[in-house]
């Protein structure tokens, strides 16, 4: 089996991923970038990986979240790295919670490709006090 390896220029198709889908909040483009048998690890939840959210409608509904818990949320100042498989994404989260809470924190997802897919996106980001 030959598996493509993505080199810095291509991965995310020049950033699309963060510009045209979680900036503009377009799930319908964030889901073209996802494996069909995709799992998505959220920032907190009860389980040692936070949530795990297996299969495209699970990160569909998980990716919906993020919008309705911060009506504003963006990801700037992202980085990409890529080594085989795997890669790694490190950005600025901002958002406002419908309380209107507002929220700077940096983050990463760490990630694991599927030939040009992402089988798993798995998130983390600093917690502010």
């Amino acid at each position: 089996m030959t598996r493509k390896i993505w080199g810095r220029a291509e991965w995310f198709r020049g950033q699309a991923f963060f510009g045209n889908g979680w900036n503009r909040h377009d799930l319908d483009v964030l889901m073209t970038f996802m494996a069909e048998d995709c799992v998505f690890e959220s920032t907190a939840g009860p389980e040692v990986c936070g949530t795990r959210h297996a299969g495209r409608e699970r990160v569909h509904q998980a990716f919906a979240r993020v919008f309705e818990l911060f009506p504003d949320a963006r990801f700037d100042n992202a980085r990409h790295f890529v080594a085989g498989d795997r890669g790694l994404s490190e950005w600025l989260f901002t958002g406002t919670t419908a309380e209107g809470k507002k929220v700077e924190v940096n983050g990463c997802d760490v990630f694991t490709f599927e030939g040009d897919k992402i089988a798993l996106k798995s998130s983390y980001f600093k917690t502010r006090t």
